[in-house]
């Protein structure tokens, strides 16, 4: 029964959040890494632009909820999250047309789009704090639990619990499916396979008659998606804060290059890697090995290796190794 307790008490607070955790990565980096293998280029404007189209999703749920409309069990931010997608839509294309495009005309190496974004990344993220403020916002209605910790030991008898919250769950499926959608589009239909001769050689794929505006466009359509749907899902899990979108820019980041730039399957595998190791790290183990260890064996101490406070140091230390010794990454992307 020990255990059986120790396994419980790992997925409720290290299995289950780093899963949760890691599907909300791998969406976030999935965007970084499309952006760099077609545009070619880092996107440092990413996790504002997640933070953008979270904050209208936000925006929206607020104004669905003072209309007493509601989805049931479900939050009602999944009613709101085509409008905070398609403003994340209309808010890269004109970022495109009024900034980048300016520089893909003028031939610009890929330090110059970098530079570009850190600029776009100010702005975006002094705009989401005027209009919703610098503070934490909780949009999160709907039923709790899947499963609470107490009826878990109900059904099971154990001591310890397994709690399941609705939006982890949801966040589990939502990432499947877009997943599963963004590789049938990638490999099932013309304009994917369109991007990725893009992506493989650009001076054939124009050879060959893609039309480079075009492949640009479906590619930041995209990527707005997959970062509204990442930081709306984040945002309920958590809760929503500008400053916390920015630094998660630095895990999302670590996720595609751990995996490696510009390959969609190491984005995800990546994604994973990097929140496992921010959990377990940042985890206190004396709960799991009171149960695994003798009596007089157990430890006095949280048996904690860092804390919470530093679990984006954990991201940053991995992307240092990853850099200096692997810089293509799990999956061979492109070189840093």
């Amino acid at each position: 029964m020990d255990l059986l307790n120790a396994i419980v008490a790992l997925s409720n607070f290290v299995l289950v959040p780093a899963v949760t955790y890691g599907s909300q990565l791998a969406l976030g980096a999935l965007g970084v890494t499309l952006i760099y293998g077609i545009l070619r280029f880092s996107n440092f404007a990413h996790g504002d632009t997640m933070a953008f189209g979270t904050m209208v999703t936000i925006l929206v749920t607020w104004g669905l909820q003072a209309l007493g409309v509601g989805f049931g069990p479900l939050p009602t931010a999944l009613l709101a999250l085509p409008f905070g997608i398609a403003a994340c839509m209309a808010l890269v294309l004109v970022t495109d047309r009024m900034v980048y495009r300016f520089y893909r005309a003028q031939k610009a190496k890929p330090v110059v789009f970098v530079i570009v974004s850190i600029g776009v990344m100010f702005i975006l993220n002094g705009l989401v704090r005027f209009i919703i403020g610098p503070g934490d916002q909780r949009f999160r209605d709907g039923e709790n639990f899947i499963i609470t910790a107490r009826d878990f030991k109900d059904m099971t008898g154990l001591r310890e619990g397994l709690a399941l919250k609705t939006t982890q769950g949801i966040t589990v499926v939502t990432a499947v499916i877009v997943v599963a959608l963004l590789f049938w589009f990638l490999n099932r239909t013309r304009t994917g396979k369109s991007m990725r001769a893009y992506s493989d050689n650009e001076d054939l794929a124009l050879l060959s008659g893609i039309n480079p505006d075009r492949v640009v466009m479906v590619t930041w359509l995209i990527v707005a998606a997959l970062a509204t749907v990442a930081g709306t899902l984040y945002g309920l899990d958590k809760s929503f804060k500008p400053f916390t979108y920015f630094q998660l820019l630095l895990p999302v980041f670590a996720a595609a290059i751990v995996g490696g730039l510009g390959s969609p399957l190491g984005a995800i595998a990546g994604g994973y890697v990097i929140a496992f190791s921010e959990v377990l790290i940042t985890y206190a183990w004396k709960k799991v090995l009171t149960y695994l260890v003798p009596e007089a064996l157990e430890p006095d101490g949280l048996v904690q290796l860092l804390s919470t406070n530093y679990k984006f140091a954990v991201s940053f230390v991995i992307l240092l190794i990853v850099l200096l010794f692997r810089p293509t990454g799990l999956f061979r992307g492109k070189a840093v």
